[in-house]
């Protein structure tokens, strides 16, 4: 038999890579797109701030937002926001010069909220918490100032169950993560134009484009999150049972509230039998 030339053989294998590389980059703008349209989060006109953290997500999350921008039949502006918290260690230069390099507009904005979360929190303990607040702040502060009718985040889908099951497990609430949202003081609308995507495909599309990354370690206190721990028992789950992910994102956009135990979803003082018959649910029951 004869043997593939080493040269062509090296052909094919760009070939390929090309063509996987295609299909993922199509999916996750089609997912995008999908979830755009399933919530309404964009709309002629609007003014969207992309929130970019330095992360495959955002940065995917804006990638696809600019390819959106030139081809949905919708028009609307982007910005780029970037919240320089003033991390030790934080490299300054990198998002800077990436979005010029894209010609993209963006703000950097710069406050100084770790050395508020290091002078509230002890040694020792968790951070998130405040930083986070402190953060949402800014940005929405930002929002108003830029005149940004939506805000986005890169959440992606397992962002979505990682918060369902932490809800579940240390809040005693059926909560998770909504792809488009109010903010609590009614002046923003928060958007996650990823929600649709999987984790490791934003990954994998991130590492094929080269985005260059800012580690989300620099403060030191994400191995103590308890997200942590949602996210390698979602990791165990699919790899035991592939498809177990994929379910249970469609079971948060497919509830019963009948089925359930909220009294103030469900009018169970009023359910009864009409003109002698009871009325049968036509679900299924998992015993």
């Amino acid at each position: 038999m004869t043997s593939i030339p080493a040269v062509h053989a090296r052909h094919v294998t760009v070939f390929m890579k090309q063509y996987d590389f295609n299909k993922l980059r199509k999916r996750i703008r089609r997912e995008a797109g999908k979830a755009i349209a399933d919530f309404s989060m964009i709309e002629h006109g609007d003014k969207v701030m992309a929130c970019l953290s330095g992360g495959a997500d955002s940065y995917t999350m804006l990638d696809t937002l600019l390819y959106l921008q030139r081809v949905a039949p919708v028009e609307f502006e982007l910005v780029a926001v970037n919240l320089d918290q003033k991390q030790p260690g934080f490299p300054a230069h990198v998002l800077p010069e990436y979005l010029q390099a894209r010609n993209v507009e963006y703000r950097i904005v710069e406050e100084d909220t770790y050395s508020i979360v290091k002078e509230k929190i002890p040694a020792g303990k968790t951070t998130c918490s405040l930083c986070s607040r402190l953060r949402r702040g800014i940005l929405y502060r930002t929002a108003q100032e830029l005149g940004a009718t939506k805000i986005a985040l890169g959440h992606h889908r397992e962002d979505i169950l990682e918060t369902l099951l932490l809800n579940m497990f240390f809040g005693g609430r059926l909560k998770a993560m909504p792809p488009k949202l109010i903010t609590d003081d009614g002046k923003n609308i928060v958007i996650r134009p990823l929600a649709y995507c999987a984790e490791k495909d934003i990954k994998r599309y991130a590492e094929a484009m080269r985005f260059p990354i800012i580690p989300c370690n620099l403060c030191g206190a994400q191995d103590k999150l308890q997200r942590q721990a949602m996210k390698r028992l979602l990791q165990d789950w699919e790899a035991q049972y592939p498809g177990r992910v994929e379910n249970m994102f469609r079971a948060v956009a497919n509830i019963s509230p009948s089925h359930l135990l909220d009294t103030n979803l469900y009018d169970f003082e009023n359910v009864t039998v009409v003109a002698g018959q009871a009325v049968l649910d036509s679900e299924a029951e998992i015993n």
